[in-house]
């Protein structure tokens, strides 16, 4: 019998995210094995009576709910893990974190800047362990880039470009709202492409290079009009389909971003390149694994970009997986998070990114849709990690 505690967890969803949480929370002990804490799924929520049974039984929870606010009343839940949609997660943060509870929350923090400082102003009159699952800073290539950026490898920084491109919503037959399709519904989800993917970019990029001071975008809607599957009615919608934004980071460095849902031959590609002094490095999530760095300093002959592949034991989270050459993927990017956010149960440190870390990404994002409104630059208020 293990002696380790549990963390009783209860998921609020049942769509994708919820997949890879439950996954992570599956095989966390598994490859950390020092942790002192067994996750324990404890109950799962959704509103569909017929598929949060179908979820609990396919994934091994004990119990089921359909009304989330009887889920945080429960003394059997620790804690909190919230994968619906955008619109709810601050009413469900704030009131897990009044009832004690710890709070897992999918990303974005929130739909509005507003929503975000309640959700932080509730998690620190509560001091609640919490942490929002930006989980790209966990690929290890991306936790490699940190590292080397703030060894000085690479000098001062002088660009920081990101892109992060689909091309899932281009049919004008796809309706918005709904199950599944909630993130093209602007009441659901806040804001399109800037909130559900550049928010991805702009944490990352922060994380890496430091705070983003302003920034001047631009948004396109190109398709005005969808059938919403809430009320059967053509209705406007009001996500942006594409954003690109440039702006000035504090540390003096120039930064370019683009997100779309409109190209073609692009079903998930993230990707970022960092120029400094004496180096760069870049990286693309359709090669996860592969860190490309060129360094000025090498000899002449032989100077140019190297591919590095981020399979060896002293690379950030590989001794935990297989042998040298053997690459990981995406799922192992939510496990590598809840490993440390179970670690910092045991360490007391912050498991990053916390609510107030996230907050100024929503930052970043409430000023870049402002700015996009009113064709100006916006300061975004933005603060160091």
């Amino acid at each position: 019998m293990s002696n380790k505690k549990e963390l009783r967890i209860g998921l609020i969803g049942t769509g994708f995210m919820a997949r890879t949480h439950t996954n992570a929370y599956k095989r966390a002990g598994d490859f950390f094995p020092e942790l002192s804490y067994r996750p324990v799924l404890k109950a799962v929520c959704s509103r569909n009576p017929a598929k949060v049974k179908a979820f609990a039984e396919q994934w091994g929870y004990e119990s089921v709910e359909t009304d989330w606010k009887a889920l945080i009343e429960r003394n059997d839940i620790d804690a909190i893990d919230i994968c619906a949609s955008n619109d709810v997660h601050a009413e469900i943060a704030i009131a897990a974190a009044a009832k004690g509870k710890m709070i897992l929350c999918e990303k974005p923090l929130s739909r509005t800047l507003a929503e975000a400082k309640q959700m932080v102003d509730a998690i620190e009159e509560s001091g609640v362990k919490n942490t929002v699952w930006y989980n790209y800073r966990r690929v290890p290539a991306v936790t490699l880039a940190k590292q080397i950026i703030d060894s000085g490898k690479l000098g001062k920084i002088f660009h920081y470009r990101a892109n992060f491109l689909q091309d899932w919503t281009i049919s004008p037959e796809l309706p918005q709202g709904g199950d599944g399709l909630w993130r093209l519904d602007i009441e659901s989800a806040g804001s399109g492409v800037t909130g559900d993917l550049l928010a991805h970019c702009i944490d990352a990029a922060m994380w890496h290079n430091g705070p983003i001071k302003d920034v001047s975008a631009v948004t396109e809607t190109f398709i005005k009009e969808r059938m919403h599957q809430g009320t059967g009615k053509v209705q406007k919608v009001g996500i942006d389909d594409a954003c690109i934004f440039h702006c000035h980071f504090e540390n003096g460095s120039l930064g370019v971003f683009e997100s779309t849902r409109y190209a073609r031959g692009h079903k998930a590609e993230y990707t970022f390149e960092i120029n400094g002094e004496h180096a760069s490095i870049r990286w693309n999530l359709h090669d996860m694994n592969r860190l490309e760095y060129f360094d000025h300093s090498d000899d002449s002959l032989v100077r140019g970009w190297r591919s590095i592949l981020v399979t060896d034991g002293d690379q950030p989270y590989m001794k935990r997986w297989w042998v040298p050459g053997l690459i990981i993927g995406y799922e192992h990017t939510f496990v590598h998070q809840f490993a440390d956010f179970l670690e910092s149960l045991e360490t007391g440190k912050p498991c990053s990114p916390t609510f107030k870390e996230a907050l100024q990404t929503q930052k970043v994002c409430e000023a870049v849709i402002e700015s996009a409104n009113s064709k100006s630059w916006k300061n975004t208020g933005a603060e160091k990690f």
